[in-house]
């Protein structure tokens, strides 16, 4: 792996975490699948685009396309609480829905170019950094505010109620608590940090293209899988960093699996979902086999090695 192929791959993991902080939300906090991330990624990456294009400050730009993932997911959370369709079903149509979305917001466009437009890493190309540690440095700063935000959050009376909603729903709805606004709300965060995500992105690329959003969802897990065998922890701020961890760890072994060069084989970019479902296999069977070993060395006689 190349120096800059190296700090690629740590740009986009951090970049990506984001996303997979909301992935997180969903499938660890709230136990609820969530497919409308494929399209809220997208949808981030069109309305920032969008207003950026338009002249408008890049940082408000990021507030905007933030809202409209909220509001993408609030329609997952409400046709799934109040119109009682099912969850991932109910995913599926938003996520489908936002491919036409997403058409209309880029004025009928498939794609948009940000080329010779205002982003966040100006003011800090500003500072005469090399391009690879000014993208680093700002990713990081994103990710560390919202890392911040969410340990803020679930420490609060909502975020209790939310850690709650997804363990035991009937004991939290005994108790008083609205999940239908649980869930609705969890879900909008989830892919309100999506969205962010994509709305980075699309400023990081210098493009948005309604596509982008493909296997997303894929992604987040496998970063999830990957930092829960790696650096995974029992305390939700932990875990959620461990998330953003395994992002990266994500997109490094990606870069290495492309980078690897045999005789007769190598990994090329259509191999990509192939190298992720092997990451996801790997990182699932860790923990068996550590399992699998430590109850071996229990069980064999004291002063023996276990068969």
């Amino acid at each position: 792996m190349t120096f800059f192929a190296f700090f690629g791959a740590v740009e986009l993991g951090l970049v990506y975490g984001l996303m997979t902080m909301g992935v997180f939300i969903t499938f660890r906090v709230l136990n609820f699948p969530d497919l409308t991330v494929d399209g809220s990624l997208p949808l981030g990456a069109a309305v920032a685009s969008v207003c950026v294009a338009g002249g408008m400050n890049p940082f408000f730009a990021l507030i905007f396309a933030t809202l409209a993932g909220f509001l993408a997911g609030t329609i997952t959370g409400f046709l799934t609480t109040k119109l009682r369709i099912l969850h991932l079903l109910a995913s599926i149509l938003t996520m489908t829905a936002l491919y036409s979305v997403n058409i209309r917001v880029m004025g009928g466009r498939p794609n948009i170019s940000l080329l010779g437009k205002r982003t966040v890493f100006d003011p800090v190309f500003s500072l005469g950094l090399p391009n690879y540690l000014a993208y680093n440095l700002v990713f990081l700063a994103f990710v560390a505010a919202i890392v911040a935000i969410l340990a803020w959050l679930v420490k609060t009376e909502y975020g209790q109620s939310l850690l709650a909603t997804g363990d035991n729903p009937r004991m939290i709805t005994a108790m008083g608590v609205n999940t239908h606004f649980t869930i609705i709300t969890g879900v909008g965060i989830s892919n309100a940090l999506v969205a962010l995500s994509g709305g980075l992105v699309a400023q990081y690329q210098g493009t948005a293209d309604v596509s982008m959003g493909v296997g997303t969802i894929v992604a987040g897990l496998a970063s999830i899988v990957v930092g829960e065998t790696l650096f995974g922890t029992r305390r939700v701020t932990g875990a959620i960093i461990a998330a953003v961890l395994g992002s990266v760890v994500y997109r490094l072994a990606i870069a290495l699996a492309l980078g690897l060069k045999f005789k007769r084989f190598s990994f090329t970019a259509s191999d990509l979902n192939l190298i992720t479902a092997l990451l996801v296999v790997i990182a699932l069977t860790v923990p068996l086999l550590k399992s699998r070993l430590k109850k071996r060395k229990k069980g064999a006689p004291f002063g023996k090695k276990p068969c």
